[in-house]
């Protein structure tokens, strides 16, 4: 997943860094990373600590969902279940990419990754980085943007690390800096897809698929 072109000291300090996140994330911990739409705030979906302290980083209620990142559909899996054709065909069309797809929990996704209630986001970001988190844990992680609760989202590394620096276990410094668009949510546990949210992905190309 890493970039292969990349200067060799360049690759290594990228896995080296990405290595670091990974060893919080087994133990529990919560690393800010870019992804392809915004910095993200990466937990152990799996993790109830690892759970407790993106709220408490964040400054934010729990009752409210964090989106779900994967690194592929085996992961999906993990969290969701009763997955429709549509979300299917969305996902082999439009993944990896910025499209959050809302499915059904599975009842043993912990309560608050879905504020307790019975769906969970999920999506495949397009940023070797978040991949590279995913697969290399083995478990979803959490996505929910890198920002304290009700501020605009931060664009850049140094505004990561000079708001959560200080709070998270680790901030990845490696991969593409995010476009700044966040994702494209869509509703798929009724019949028709529902917008949530349009972002970077136009909902037109969603009702064509």
């Amino acid at each position: 997943m890493l970039d292969v072109e990349r200067p060799v000291d360049e690759q290594n300090d990228c896995q080296i860094d990405i290595g670091l996140g990974l060893k919080h994330l087994r133990s529990g911990g919560v690393v800010a990373f870019p992804t392809d739409t915004l910095f993200g705030l990466g937990a152990d979906v799996f993790s109830q600590p690892a759970l407790e302290k993106v709220f408490a980083i964040k400054g934010r209620t729990q009752g409210q969902a964090l989106p779900v990142l994967v690194s592929g559909w085996d992961q999906v899996a993990m969290v969701a279940g009763h997955i429709s054709e549509k979300a299917e065909r969305l996902a082999r069309r439009f993944w990896p990419g910025a499209l959050t797809l809302v499915l059904w929990r599975l009842p043993k996704l912990p309560d608050l990754v879905t504020g307790g209630g019975e769906t969970v986001a999920v999506r495949m970001p397009n940023h070797r980085v978040p991949l590279a988190l995913t697969s290399g844990l083995g478990r979803p992680i959490t996505g929910t943007s890198a920002n304290r609760s009700g501020q605009a989202d931060l664009l850049t590394r140094e505004d990561v690390v000079a708001q959560l620096g200080h709070l998270v276990d680790h901030v990845v410094r490696h991969g593409p800096s995010p476009a700044g668009v966040a994702s494209t949510v869509i509703d798929l546990t009724l019949e028709e897809p529902r917008l949530l949210r349009e972002g970077a992905l136009p909902f037109r190309l969603i009702l064509e698929t």
